[in-house]
Formats: structure tokens, sequence, C-alpha cells
């Protein structure tokens, strides 16, 4: 499966909602139990909307949803 990094895929916007339910920085494990995908699927969206500038690494591991993440929802 590829990671696509032209616009939003159905896949990228639910884990993008899961992040911005979170209200600290956390990881793929969380948010693949919060949009019910697995957590190989949420690692590749992951790393679509980090080169996207949406989601953010501020602590090694764990993730969290950017100001421009929460606009594009």
């Amino acid at each position: 499966m590829a990671c696509k990094n032209n616009e939003l895929t159905e896949k990228q916007k639910v884990v993008l909602a899961a992040f911005a339910q979170q209200t600290e920085p956390v990881g793929t494990k969380v948010i693949a139990a919060a949009s019910n995908l697995e957590s190989k699927v949420v690692s590749c969206q992951l790393k679509a909307l980090k080169n996207k500038g949406l989601v953010e690494s501020p602590v090694r591991c764990k993730y969290a949803i950017t100001a421009t993440g929460k606009t594009s929802l």
C-alpha cells in the first residue's frame, strides 16, 4: 500500500480527526484505537500527514495535530 501525498484521503481524514480529539501527543496505537484502523495503516497515513505539515512529532514516537491540521478538518 503506497502513501500518496496529494490531497487528503478518507483514511487521512479519519486519522487527522482522531488526532484532533487528543489533548496531548500520542503514539500510533492510541490513534489506531481511536480511528478503528490498523496500526500499519495509521503509520502510513501519519507519514503523509507529517509531510503535509498537518501532524508533528514534539516528542519521540508521539504525534500531535498542528494548527494547519486543525484547519484542514
